[in-house]
């Protein structure tokens, strides 16, 4: 809490701080710019202000920013190898992001010294961003052996697209189980194999398409789903999934129907019920075939017919926002 952060200085009084860096002390303290005021009333505000303000698309610019909210929302396990900006530290052979970790640790340093960044934890800030750089810039430096330990970033403090090398291919790979956690997984025994066993039985089947970006489909006992994130703009994706509904070409082939949509970090996740037997490699060719139409409406553009309104707006009825 000693760190200083450069902030503009505002309603000076006498003997007020010029527009410096400004330390960070206790709430109830008089605050160091000079205003008379206590820290948590002045500048103490702006920070509380910077670190709760929400972010609505967190992983906008990083490469794969749809997998990036498949993973955090939808996947139940899956690694990504991570590439960053500055290199890796002397003693750390790799970092690897995760879906989940053991015990929903934020992050975990091997005893090799890899890193393990996991994406599915409760921000503490309104920038999971921030709160996952933070993480990371913990791990690496700290002991091998030992979980991270989540906490509130600093407000200024860097975000992952300051970290890691934009440049570098984002893949996912899904996995049926949560091995990962492990560097040798088929020597677990006792409490350790009891309690990844238990993980394996409650993650979903899943499997990414090849086909499309960021495409998912899963298995459910009732049916199953493909649920695909999508970076068009919400209003514009609307519309043209409400034309291609209108037009009776909105499904995935016999038995499937659009259903609705997840709305995740300021991206539209539209969902298709399919057939119980229905497979990832079933949905192939239908999804390239509809990423093609959608293509094609999203272009066009235009205003929507009576009946293309009325069927957007069944579609924004059902909605469910995730984040």
């Amino acid at each position: 809490m000693a760190k200083k952060r450069a902030t503009v200085t505002k309603n000076k009084g006498p003997g007020a701080a010029s527009d410096a860096a400004v330390p960070v002390v206790g709430a109830r303290e008089p605050c160091p710019c000079g205003s008379g005021r206590r820290y948590k009333a002045c500048h103490g505000r702006e920070a509380a202000h910077a670190v709760t303000e929400l972010v609505r698309r967190p992983f906008e610019g990083l490469p794969g920013e749809c997998d990036w909210v498949a993973l955090r929302e939808l996947v139940p396990a899956a690694t990504v190898p991570l590439t960053l900006k500055d290199g890796l530290p002397d003693g750390v052979p790799s970092v690897t992001l995760g879906t989940v970790l053991p015990m929903a640790w934020p992050g975990l340093r091997r005893d090799t010294g890899a890193v393990l960044l996991g994406l599915q934890n409760d921000a503490s800030s309104g920038d999971v961003s921030r709160d996952l750089a933070d993480t990371l810039g913990r791990a690496l430096t700290a002991e091998p052996g030992n979980p991270v330990e989540g906490r509130r970033p600093a407000p200024d403090g860097p975000r992952l697209q300051d970290l890691l090398d934009l440049t570098a291919p984002f893949r996912p790979e899904v996995h049926a189980g949560f091995e990962f956690w492990l560097e040798d997984a088929q020597s677990a025994t006792g409490e350790v194999a009891a309690s990844l066993e238990q993980a394996n039985q409650a993650a979903i089947p899943t499997v990414r398409l090849t086909g499309v970006d960021a495409a998912y489909w899963c298995q459910t006992p009732e049916k199953n789903h493909l649920r695909w994130v999508m970076p068009h703009p919400e209003e514009e994706l609307l519309d043209a999934l409400a034309r291609l509904h209108t037009a009776g070409v909105s499904s995935l082939g016999e038995g499937t129907r659009l259903v609705g949509s997840f709305r995740a970090h300021g991206l539209l996740v539209p969902v298709w019920d399919l057939p119980v037997a229905t497979g990832a490699d079933d949905v192939e060719k239908p999804a390239a075939a509809f990423g093609e139409r959608l293509a094609e409406t999203l272009a066009r553009g235009g205003p929507l017919t009576a009946e293309e309104r009325k069927a957007r707006s069944g579609l924004t009825n059902r909605q469910i926002t995730l984040s």
